[in-house]
């Protein structure tokens, strides 16, 4: 018998490996209702970054002939006119600037706090929402740890009750809930957590043109008109 006759026989006598395939749906079903709140907290988390990302990239906007077009109204005392190049820009810069126009008589102290006001409630509206993604991409994690624990007490409780009859497949609905879930609340809290931190550096830079705004608004008053 040669060497390729053995080969042959040996692969004859070896018995056929089944491949087994799964979905992904199927496979996230494995998870079992954790699955639930994992996917509500991954729904609202796309929901808050495209809507917070479409405003914040709105706001940042800028119109570079802004402000000299504002310097040239108030030096020619057209006041009424700096007012309505405000109300027709739709930005949080334009908004805070017409603030500070409207108090124009009053003492600079009074008009700097006014322009200082409305710029906190501007960066308050921009970061709206922030909060809930912060919490969804740290929560996430949590709930797919929880769901580990559930899936590990559920196996252990089958092997339990099946005794010296313990069959692999009698463990895998557990495995599966704690594995599965696990991967599924690290996934969501990954991408939430990069989603937050990418939509707070957009609101800093909102809040340093902002800032810029300001100065140079006061700075327009402050200097002596030629």
């Amino acid at each position: 018998m040669t060497i390729n006759d053995i080969n042959q026989l040996a692969e004859e006598a070896a018995p056929e490996i089944e491949q087994v395939s799964i979905s992904f749906i199927e496979l996230a079903m494995k998870g079992g209702w954790v699955m639930i709140p994992i996917l509500l907290l991954s729904f609202v988390a796309i929901y808050i970054f495209a809507e917070r990302y479409y405003v914040i990239t709105k706001a940042n906007r800028e119109d570079m002939n802004f402000m000299d077009r504002i310097k040239d109204y108030i030096y020619d005392g057209k006041i009424d006119a700096a007012l309505a190049l405000c109300r027709s820009t739709e930005s949080p810069a334009a908004r805070m600037v017409e603030k500070g126009i409207s108090r124009l008589g009053r003492p600079l102290n009074d008009v700097s706090a006014a322009i200082e006001n409305i710029g906190k409630l501007e960066i308050y509206k921009l970061e709206k929402g922030l909060p809930v993604l912060a919490t969804a991409a740290g929560a996430a994690p949590m709930i797919g740890f929880m769901g580990t624990v559930i899936g590990m007490i559920k196996a252990f409780y089958d092997m339990a009750n099946a005794g010296a009859n313990i069959d692999i497949s009698m463990l895998s609905g557990g495995i599966y809930t704690a594995l599965v879930t696990t991967v599924a609340g690290l996934i969501v809290g990954i991408i939430a957590y990069f989603a937050y931190n990418t939509l707070v550096v957009k609101v800093e830079k909102v809040v340093f043109k902002l800032e810029a705004t300001s100065t140079e608004f006061m700075d327009i008053l402050n200097e002596p008109v030629k």
